[in-house]
């Protein structure tokens, strides 16, 4: 590879991949988190989605997961969603620092938050202005490293009306646990994310057989949701394993490409 590589544009490949036909049947896999300090293990995981029948990937960027851009950090990691895009994946911007830096004044809505993601539901407890600077920050970072993203994922799914009004001015589709929100947020198309959980005893032993029924009841669309931590528990990989065997012969699609042509 001569030089850096960019990604630039992160929907051109999904675009050119619909030629303009809905889509049947299909999996949309997100893979979460991707940043310096999880670089080496996203690659993994994409490789081995790779092996299992995966052509195209939603990689989920965080652009400063320390406050330092995430190309100034791992500039390798630059040229490797440059070739992930070449491929096929999109990029979607996840949040800007993937932490939350301000609790909620609810107490209610500050528990349901913890719930959500722990310390990563960034945007809940931010006003209005706050929530405008840490996306357009974001959004910012990634630009500078080539990138020009379409779509959003809050981290933990944690949503905020402020940021509803912020993705609306700047993204063409954003995701929660259970839709996909495109045309700047006018439509919703409804679709549940299968994910895994690991921050509890709980989750670790519920959630790969809760993807294995959500696979089995998925309708057109089945989302599955990916994060580094789940290498780490072999009860994951072989839940994860089982659904993509099942979904074998459905099509695989980025998110960029399911807001094209929504259900």
């Amino acid at each position: 590879m001569s030089g850096r590589a960019t990604p630039a544009q992160s929907g051109t490949a999904g675009r050119a991949a619909t030629n303009g036909a809905a889509p049947g049947r299909c999996i949309a896999v997100a893979l979460h988190d991707v940043e310096p300090a999880t670089y080496e293990r996203c690659a993994l995981i994409r490789d081995w989605l790779d092996d299992h029948g995966i052509e195209k990937v939603t990689l989920l960027v965080i652009p400063a997961s320390d406050l330092h851009p995430f190309s100034d950090r791992r500039p390798e990691m630059v040229d490797w969603l440059a070739e992930r895009v070449s491929g096929g994946d999109t990029i979607a911007q996840h949040g800007f620092q993937h932490r939350q830096v301000r609790r909620s004044p609810s107490p209610a809505r500050q528990a349901y938050a913890r719930w959500q993601g722990g310390g990563a539901a960034e945007f809940v407890g931010l006003d209005d202005a706050e929530t405008k600077r840490a996306v357009d920050a974001g959004r910012r970072v990634l630009r500078l490293a080539g990138i020009q993203p379409r779509g959003f994922v809050a981290p933990a799914y944690a949503y905020t009306a402020a940021l509803r009004r912020a993705l609306a001015q700047s993204f063409d589709w954003w995701a929660s646990m259970h839709s996909l929100s495109y045309d700047h947020g006018r439509r919703t198309t409804r679709a549940q994310a299968l994910t895994l959980g690991s921050s509890t005893g709980l989750k670790r032993l519920a959630s790969p057989a809760a993807i294995r029924a959500g696979a089995c009841v998925a309708g057109s669309l089945l989302r599955l949701d990916l994060h580094p931590a789940d290498l780490d528990h072999p009860s994951h990989i072989g839940a994860v394993e089982s659904v993509l065997r099942r979904a074998r012969h459905r099509t695989a699609l980025t998110y960029d490409e399911l807001a094209l042509h929504p259900a």
